[in-house]
């Protein structure tokens, strides 16, 4: 590399550096080849140097018709779990909705050809992410485009729940008048339970705000100025469940959620409480539920998702009278429908073609604003891996490496993770005989004793103040023999 005013190249016998102008936001500091994609690629293409994209359920014709303009795409929907596994290993991305079960056997079936699977939806609990991971497989959802849907789903069923317009409706449609049995409960002035305060959540609050609700919201991860903006106070999962009148749920699956409404915790509510859930089944203990309704512990309940879906034609708890019950239709909207076949479509492509997703579900994950100023140092990450790595004779004594981030930024305003990953698979793909990339480059990390170790340093707000990596590596002898010092400046 030519020393000159734009770049040059200083080296010692335990360091390197590299140093050239930046952007006044956010550069790097690396003369380097440019490439359009940020995220290496490996895609089988078709005889027609296309990609197969098969697509296993229904999808918006918005979406088909992005996927068309740039791979070969597959629609076969109702496949056998057998026939799933048959098909992928001729495909290079894999789109569902919430009826495909993406198990480990498809991955493993996959012979590591497929790189994507996409979630036209929000909800992944039907894909498993940790073989996903281990395969290298990216993992990409649709997460903004049915969350006004799935809120004004949340809000029919309050509504209807609160007027019992499902029962009084089946009674007419039976040739009967009883006015005097359906009397409903008003809204105005009864508090709402947010339970889970992220994009749907807040949307339902919005609205139940407008219909004169009090709305408390719990979410442990929710900042509160969200809350405040919307003008929900948030709380305690206790309080919540101990002052609600009537409780939204708004939650994902994860095993701290799971059946996180059961009998202990229907104790804890008043007496007559209404439960609205339009997220995911498994989070309500479905045997329990249907005890607190017996026991009017829960005046009613409004389900539109079940443990098991669809959920078995005697099942009690949705011919119970005061349930009232939707096949999963919390995304059934016309405009919902083309707006989460276009996200997942421009998300699949994206990806295959080695963009960042800023949707990943099973890779580092940033907002879509902030990957604008961290793709100048995705590249450069990786490459200060792969140096790190060759400059240890061997590569694979390397049992640990520290990398210190130095920034005007705040520590917890530093999001680091996606570029751990990137200097991560620098350091392992030159010496692995497995598939690394950006998804399972912490897995294979692990797999392999390989330790990260990161410190955040916080430094004056001068724009002159740079944020530095300075990676460390020890060789089976336990001797610091390398040192790397990449520079750039930015606030």
């Amino acid at each position: 590399m030519a020393a000159s005013a734009s770049s040059r190249l200083l080296s010692s016998p335990s360091s390197l550096s590299w140093k050239s102008p930046l952007p006044p936001a956010f550069g790097v500091a690396v003369a380097l080849p440019r490439s359009k994609r940020t995220v290496p690629r490996f895609v089988v293409l078709a005889m027609d140097g296309k990609p197969t994209v098969l697509v296993a359920e229904k999808l918006g014709e918005a979406g088909l018709n992005l996927l068309k303009e740039f791979a070969n795409v597959d629609c076969s929907y109702n496949l056998s779990p057998e026939e799933l596994c048959t098909k992928i290993s001729l495909c290079d991305a894999l789109i569902v909705r919430s009826g495909t079960k993406v198990s480990r056997e498809v991955f493993e079936s996959s012979s590591g050809r497929l790189k994507v699977v996409g979630r036209a939806g929000v909800g992944i609990d039907n894909v498993d992410l940790s073989a996903a991971t281990e395969h290298g497989c990216l993992v990409v959802n649709a997460p903004t485009a049915n969350t006004v849907a799935a809120a004004e789903h949340g809000i029919a069923l309050l509504t209807a729940m609160a007027r019992k317009v499902a029962q009084a409706d089946a009674s007419m449609k039976s040739g009967k008048w009883q006015r005097n049995k359906y009397v409903g409960v008003s809204l105005v002035g009864k508090t709402l339970a947010v339970m889970g305060f992220g994009k749907v959540g807040s949307e339902v609050a919005r609205r139940a705000k407008g219909l004169g609700m009090h709305v408390i919201a719990h979410d442990p991860y929710a900042p509160a100025d969200r809350a405040r903006a919307v003008g929900v106070e948030l709380v305690s999962f206790d309080e919540a469940l101990a002052t609600a009148d009537f409780i939204s749920l708004h939650m994902p699956l994860t095993p701290a959620t799971s059946k996180i409404l059961n009998d202990e915790t229907f104790a804890k509510m008043k007496k007559g409480v209404h439960i609205v859930n339009v997220a995911r089944g498994g989070v309500i203990d479905e045997a329990a539920l249907l005890k607190a309704l017996d026991a009017g512990i829960v005046a009613q309940a409004a389900l539109d998702v079940f443990t098991v879906e669809p959920p078995p034609k005697d099942s009690k708890l949705i011919q119970h009278e005061n349930v009232i019950a939707t096949p999963h239709l919390g995304a059934s909207t016309m405009e919902a429908q083309e707006g989460v076949a276009i996200e997942i479509a421009e998300a699949v492509v994206g990806a295959l073609k080695g963009e960042l997703a800023s949707t990943a579900v099973n890779a580092p994950m940033v907002p879509a604003e902030v990957l604008t100023e961290l793709k100048p140092f995705v590249q450069v990450a990786e490459k200060l891996g792969r140096l790190a790595v060759q400059l240890v004779a061997g590569g694979s004594g390397v049992k640990s490496i520290k990398v210190t981030y130095a920034s005007a930024r705040a520590p917890e305003d530093l999001d680091t993770r996606l570029l751990r990953a990137m200097i991560t698979k620098g350091l392992i793909e030159p010496i692995s005989s497995v598939f690394v990339n950006l998804v399972n480059a912490d897995f294979t990390a692990k797999q392999r004793g390989l330790q990260i170790i990161e410190e955040r340093i916080t430094l004056d707000s001068s724009p002159e103040s740079p944020l530095e990596f300075s990676p460390g590596s020890d060789c089976q002898r336990g001797i610091k023999i390398c040192q790397c010092h990449f520079r750039v400046w930015g606030g």
